[in-house]
């Protein structure tokens, strides 16, 4: 951990603040908010120009409620307008990022080879940096006692396509009552992480749920209804988690309950990596560039897991550094881009 953690700090940002903030979108300084419907507010992409307050920010619902705390943190400080909007991870890249309106797009998976080619077409360069991991966890409503565990196979007969429609589709010891499924919106990285790394094909998740980039609705859906089930990242399972219950996962290692040691040690099966990606054209912005050396010096810090993520750890750290300086300083874009040497991820970053 880093010697000065920032929730340490006068003025800190506790993790039940940030999250009751939901998927909603929270300008952290109203001018700079913007929304799907009209993605050409705001600057972006080092759009005002060298020395510009302004810092946009986009991207998933996962890891807003970390980028929403260090922007807190780093306003007390500076004399920035940061707006931070939670769009889901591709609807931040596609609708916000990649056309130039936005500095900087969290994502709960690595960008995609499309998503990095429509950028450089569009004269944007993506840097990605790792600042945490996730657990991310499936959860019931806590009457759900038939159920405490799933397999990795029990998951994709849930949520793929055609999936299951009674719970006694899976188990036939398990009610013979139709599942009320909550989760993801197909924009979020969530989604496509489940959909790809669990269900194991690109596209192929079942569409009749009810999906949202308000994970704060997921959780108020599990817990209305005793046969829902649903899933997000661990920080919201943390905060609710007396009104939900967390599933722990078989891949065939025994049943690994979702926690910050166990995604830390690599024995939870749904450990993912958590990425932020700044415009290496914003990062010549003084502004931008600053934010986000602050942000990654930070990902180390207990911030991260007061809010519910694995942390950082030092050598992921300094990497990031060292590709922020490279971008600001003039580096290769080809050493800097995303999809050249980091997008797989360290799913353990706080090893």
């Amino acid at each position: 951990m880093a010697d000065d953690p920032i929730d340490g700090r006068t003025g800190a940002v506790s993790r039940r603040n940030v999250l009751a903030a939901g998927g909603a979108a929270l300008a952290i300084t109203i001018a700079g908010c913007m929304s799907d419907e009209n993605p050409n507010e705001g600057s972006g992409n080092g759009g005002g120009g060298s020395g510009s307050g302004d810092i946009v920010i986009t991207g998933s619902s996962t890891v807003y409620p970390v980028t929403v705390a260090m922007a807190e943190e780093y306003e007390q400080e500076n004399d920035v307008s940061i707006s931070v909007d939670s769009t889901g991870s591709g609807g931040g890249f596609e609708n916000h990022f990649i056309p130039g309106n936005s500095d900087i797009n969290g994502a709960s998976r690595p960008i995609s080879e499309e998503e990095q080619q429509a950028a450089e077409e569009n004269d944007v360069n993506p840097i990605e940096f790792q600042i945490a991991s996730d657990a991310l966890t499936f959860a019931v409503n806590p009457e759900a006692d038939w159920v405490d565990c799933l397999t990795f196979e029990e998951v994709a007969q849930i949520w793929g396509p055609e999936g299951a429609e009674n719970w006694s589709d899976v188990r036939s010891n398990w009610p013979d009552e139709p599942f009320e499924l909550y989760g993801p919106a197909s924009t979020s990285g969530t989604f496509d992480w489940v959909t790809e790394n669990v269900i194991g094909e690109a596209g192929a998740h079942r569409s009749d749920y009810e999906g949202t980039e308000d994970d704060n609705i997921i959780i108020q859906g599990i817990e209305g209804s005793q046969y829902a089930m649903g899933y997000f990242g661990y920080s919201y399972y943390l905060e609710n988690e007396d009104a939900v219950k967390a599933l722990a996962i078989d891949n065939g290692d025994g049943c690994i309950a979702p926690s910050l040691e166990n995604a830390s040690d690599g024995s939870y099966p749904m450990a993912r990596p958590l990425f932020v990606y700044a415009a290496e054209e914003s990062l010549q912005n003084e502004a931008v560039a600053d934010f986000m050396r602050y942000y990654i010096e930070n990902s180390s810090s207990e911030l991260v897991s007061e809010i519910g993520y694995v942390p950082a750890n030092e050598d992921l750290v300094e990497e990031n550094l060292t590709k922020l300086e490279e971008a600001t300083g003039g580096g290769s874009s080809e050493e800097n881009a995303s999809g050249e040497n980091t997008s797989e991820g360290n799913a353990s970053g706080g090893d």
